[in-house]
């Protein structure tokens, strides 16, 4: 008799309701370069912790974004990203980033797992804690 297989944790929504809910969570904004996300600035799931460094795809792991900041971000740390949305001009929500991180880290130690993404969280936190010192 087949086993079933592992779970990690409640089933997440599907791609387009995550999307909503980071939009209806963080407002329609994008957390990189504050435009808004209008029919015209098309809405993207950013991960924080990007897939290839191991992030989940989360609700928690994920914020809007306009479609450019999420594609020239790419796989870049989440600090050194902020960093260079500042140096261009824009007007990051650090503070969204900040609490999402929180929420991340906290839903890591909720479901287990995810050893790459918590590493990965621990250090943009103490990143973020150096920048604001």
């Amino acid at each position: 008799m087949p086993r079933p297989a592992p779970t990690s944790g409640p089933r997440q929504p599907g791609r387009a309701a995550r999307l909503q809910l980071a939009i209806a969570r963080d407002g329609a904004v994008c957390v990189w370069c504050g435009r808004a996300l209008t029919g015209l600035v098309e809405a993207t799931r950013e991960h924080l912790v990007p897939r290839a460094r191991g992030g989940p795809s989360w609700l928690e792991n994920e914020v809007p974004a306009c479609r450019r900041c999420n594609r020239e971000r790419g796989h870049r740390p989440v600090v050194e990203w902020l960093e260079e949305c500042e140096r261009r001009g824009w007007s990051p929500d650090t503070g969204t980033v900040e609490r999402s991180l929180s929420a991340l880290a906290a839903a890591i130690g909720r479901r287990g797992g995810q050893r790459r993404a918590a590493a990965y969280v621990v250090a943009q936190q103490r990143r973020l804690a150096r920048r604001a010192a």
